[in-house]
């Protein structure tokens, strides 16, 4: 009995040409940057404020501590699906409690309206991972010696030139590695965003993981959906290589 073997054509660098040509992916690579950018910088400045403002607490630093790493430990499914609950455009409690107050005059559609999805899916996960950030910032600053702060005190150092001298130089490696890591994650970053507006209205949230899905599961193009993965890939390099060139250069100036 014989079998119908079947046959493939190479096609070079086709996949990548077409994946290139297309609009849509260049949305989705600005969608991607913003939201890791956005996310980022949010993440960032709440985690490192929160680090700073426990490092201070005296009394119950424990208990704040595990009180702000609650949205950290909760699965990233149970996080989507419960603010999809909360911002829901018809039921939801902040668009109704919204235009109970009189701040709105009709239920805000923060996960269906252009003006707002984006925004609010970068809050949401501002809100998820602040907490990561805040606890390593927190253990960084814990390891700075408390004699150097009294030292600069005895000179006259101010509190400004005390985080600047003193706070910054111990921490930078390790909220720069943290950066690293966090752009990674940001940007490769599908459930949450897919769970919930996947990647809509008209696109306006579809970023890098969610174009290849689209790309490889709902069009069945497997070879351009493994073209934008492996774009992914090559960008993703590209930004750690300059992030470790700027961890090492500090590294150096420490010694």
């Amino acid at each position: 009995m014989k079998r119908n073997l079947q046959t493939y054509d190479f096609i070079g660098l086709e996949n990548y040409k077409a994946v290139l040509a297309d609009p849509n992916f260049f949305k989705a690579f600005l969608n991607s940057v913003l939201w890791t950018l956005g996310s980022l910088a949010g993440q960032l400045i709440i985690g490192f404020t929160g680090a700073l403002a426990i490092n201070r607490v005296n009394f119950g630093k424990g208990i704040y501590r595990t009180l702000m790493i609650i949205p950290w430990a909760f699965p990233s499914i149970v996080i989507a699906l419960s603010w999809k609950w909360i911002l829901n455009g018809v039921s939801g409690f902040i668009p109704n409690i919204l235009v109970q107050l009189g701040i709105c005059n009709e239920l805000p559609q923060f996960l269906s309206d252009n003006s707002f999805v984006f925004l609010t899916l970068i809050f949401i996960n501002i809100w998820f991972g602040a907490p990561m950030i805040m606890v390593n910032v927190l253990s960084a600053l814990q390891t700075i010696p408390q004699d150097q702060y009294e030292a600069a005190q005895i000179d006259g150092a101010s509190k400004v030139q005390q985080f600047w001298y003193i706070t910054v130089p111990h921490i930078k490696v390790v909220v720069g590695l943290l950066v690293v890591l966090r752009t990674i994650w940001v940007f490769n970053n599908f459930d949450i965003i897919y769970l919930l507006t996947g990647g809509g209205p008209a696109n306006a949230t579809t970023t890098m993981p969610i174009y290849a899905y689209n790309m490889g599961w709902n069009t069945k193009l497997l070879g351009r959906s493994s073209a934008v993965t492996m774009l992914l890939l090559a960008f993703l390099l590209l930004v750690c290589v300059i992030y470790f060139t700027i961890i090492g250069k500090w590294e150096k100036e420490d010694k």
